[in-house]
């Protein structure tokens, strides 16, 4: 998650953040971040503009959707969500730092402990090469960070990620700002108001995180997109 463009950052107000104060902050609109991994401080998040990604217009590439079926990749679900996080903190290619401080761990951490958060990893050959992670509330999912130790490996957590959404009924997929890797997956901005009305929706009924198998076949996870379009 990288911030671009106008946002809105509200220092942390007097209370203590628990699980149950940061869900109701989704429910809201706003997320916490800090401002590196050794500032012990949180600030609410509102951006004037916000990532999303349509959940019926996902973008796969012929050479993603020829990745997806080599089974290059081992996906699994909510496995080794501590080590996801872990991944998403480290430097990578333009970000020598992170947002992630260990209250960000801990709290999503209690998150995921509570059902409300989840990994999607991508194995090969016993070793953890990539993945992301999310909250998820109501028919809406937070995509918080994700990433890679070789090439596609988030690519493939993102096609098998949305997929599950799909299949589970969600219509919201949040990603807070736009990358150039996540427009080419489908991610949009869209203005706050218009992301208020889409999120007001969302956490009005409950989505199934695990409608979807977790054993499906990589032909059945990309079966999934042809029935959306």
């Amino acid at each position: 998650m990288v911030l671009q463009g106008p946002v809105n950052k509200l220092s942390e107000q007097l209370i203590e953040i628990t699980p149950q104060v940061l869900l109701k902050a989704y429910a809201c609109g706003i997320f916490p971040m800090a401002e590196d991994a050794d500032d012990p401080a949180l600030y609410w998040i509102d951006p004037e503009r916000r990532g999303i990604v349509p959940l019926d217009a996902i973008r796969i590439s012929r050479s993603l959707r020829r990745v997806v079926r080599s089974s290059q990749f081992e996906v699994r679900i909510d496995t080794a969500f501590d080590r996801v996080v872990d991944g998403c903190a480290e430097p990578s290619p333009g970000r020598d730092s992170t947002w992630i401080n260990e209250r960000i761990r801990k709290l999503y951490s209690d998150l995921f402990h509570l059902g409300n958060c989840h990994s999607v990893e991508c194995w090969r050959d016993g070793e953890l090469v990539g993945g992301l992670y999310g909250v998820s509330l109501g028919r809406a999912f937070f995509g918080e960070s994700m990433f890679s130790r070789t090439t596609n490996a988030s690519k493939v957590a993102f096609i098998y990620l949305t997929a599950r959404l799909i299949t589970g009924g969600f219509v919201l997929l949040d990603t807070q700002f736009i990358t150039d890797h996540l427009r080419s997956l489908g991610a949009i901005e869209v203005d706050r108001e218009a992301y208020h009305g889409l999120l007001e929706i969302a956490v009005r009924d409950q989505g199934e995180f695990f409608e979807l198998a977790t054993d499906l076949s990589p032909e059945a996870i990309l079966q999934v997109f042809s029935q959306t379009s």
